[in-house]
């Protein structure tokens, strides 16, 4: 199936009560494997990144990854529009149970126009490379005051196959208690959406903020490639 009838077909019910219940969803066999293709092939193509960003540079991690410059791949403008919409219900959603006086608009133009009046115009999306031994401390990306709370990573090479160890990790801190650890090792064309800051977690006296950070653990052995859909733009 192509990309669009994936994405048309996706359970946005279950994403919704997965995102609510745990801060994430793992959505399974979305991303072709023309596309995954593609966008490993792009990894070298000087011309589509506005900057790259060596990790151990900035202490990160190990590794690399590249920010792509506008006008991006098709594939991921597609993406942006599409995940956007219905995420945005669901943001709004609990920027209501939390009290949060901040309404994110239906289309991703419209929050992209709103990006830019807070002078954050550089393009977030990135495609990332991890080679043997490479790594990703835990983290958030927000990029600026105005920030969209949920974001998707894209799983372009097999576990196993072409690599080892390499899991994707979660972090949850919850009131009072000990941090919870999330460890998922998706396949490849799996995506995963995460909340990008929070998570709207419910107590006995009503809803709180529930703050949550994402890395990758080392790689034990190949390369694994992900490409990071990050939804606001950066200053």
């Amino acid at each position: 199936m192509s990309l669009s009838n994936n994405i048309n077909s996706l359970n946005w019910q279950s994403i919704k009560q997965d995102l609510d219940e745990q801060g994430y969803a793992v959505i399974r066999a979305v991303i072709p494997r023309d596309v995954s293709d593609q966008l490993i092939a792009s990894y070298s193509q000087a011309d589509l990144y506005r900057s790259t960003i060596v990790m151990k540079r900035y202490n990160f991690g190990k590794g690399e990854y590249k920010y792509f410059a506008y006008p991006l791949p098709d594939s991921i403008v597609y993406l942006r529009n599409e995940l956007y919409t219905p995420l945005s219900s669901v943001a709004n959603e609990w920027n209501l149970k939390l009290g949060i006086n901040l309404t994110y608009p239906e289309k991703h133009q419209d929050f992209i126009e709103a990006c830019q009046q807070q002078n954050q115009y550089r393009p977030t999306p990135l495609i990332l490379k991890y080679e043997t031994g490479d790594f990703n401390t835990l983290h958030q990306d927000l990029y600026g005051e105005l920030y969209f709370p949920f974001q998707a990573v894209l799983f372009l090479s097999q576990p196993q196959e072409d690599y080892t160890g390499g899991e994707f990790v979660l972090i949850e801190q919850k009131p009072r208690l000990q941090s919870q650890a999330i460890v998922l090792q998706p396949n490849r064309g799996d995506m995963v959406i995460f909340t990008t800051n929070f998570r709207a977690a419910k107590g006995t006296r009503g809803y709180y903020r529930s703050p949550m950070k994402h890395g990758v653990s080392k790689l034990h052995s190949g390369n694994r490639y992900t490409v990071g859909i990050i939804f606001h733009d950066a200053k």
